[in-house]
């Protein structure tokens, strides 16, 4: 599944266009590499997410084409989520 399609689908990301903006702005990276809005994700991969001033690690734990908002957050596991001291 793309990318952008998978932010959108797990609700990380509210819209695609959004995703895809993030993606290409340099600000996800899968498995320790930056990420374009085209790139692959499969179970088992770590996105890492940056925000505005937060930033958010998960586990893609299934990619289905569709879901329920209830289901959402089944689709990954955070691993963390950092906010820079202030």
């Amino acid at each position: 599944m793309r990318l952008d399609k998978f932010l959108k689908v797990s609700r990380l990301i509210k819209r695609r266009t959004m995703a895809k903006e993030v993606a290409d702005q340099g600000r996800v990276e899968v498995n320790g590499n930056k990420a374009k809005a085209g790139t692959d994700v499969n179970p088992g991969d770590e996105l890492t997410i940056r925000y505005g001033q937060k930033t958010v690690k998960v586990k893609v734990e299934r990619t289905d084409d569709s879901a329920k908002k209830a289901e959402a957050a089944s689709f990954y596991e955070i691993i963390s989520e950092e906010r820079p001291e202030s």
